[in-house]
């Protein structure tokens, strides 16, 4: 039997944000990055750190659907800009 979902299991994380830490390679700073952050500077000393984003969004043919106009752009325009870095 084939289980229904109520929403896309794999947006979880975009709709309700998680966050993450890296350690800034300048400073040694802890820097704090929500999943739908594009980028975040090191409050110590300016260093930008990206969000290694990656998720169905990039792949989903219903993401937009799913994510909504506004996050799906956000998103994808994130994953170009590191693509072409």
């Amino acid at each position: 039997m084939a289980q229904i979902f109520s929403g896309c299991p794999g947006a979880g994380r975009f709709k309700d944000p998680v966050i993450t830490e890296k350690i800034c390679p300048v400073c040694g700073s802890v820097i704090e990055l929500f999943s739908t952050d594009t980028s975040v500077a090191c409050e110590k000393c300016g260093f930008v750190a990206y969000n290694d984003l990656q998720g169905c969004f990039q792949w989903c043919k219903y993401a937009e659907q799913c994510l909504g106009h506004e996050l799906y752009e956000k998103l994808m325009d994130k994953k170009d800009k590191t693509q072409s870095n």
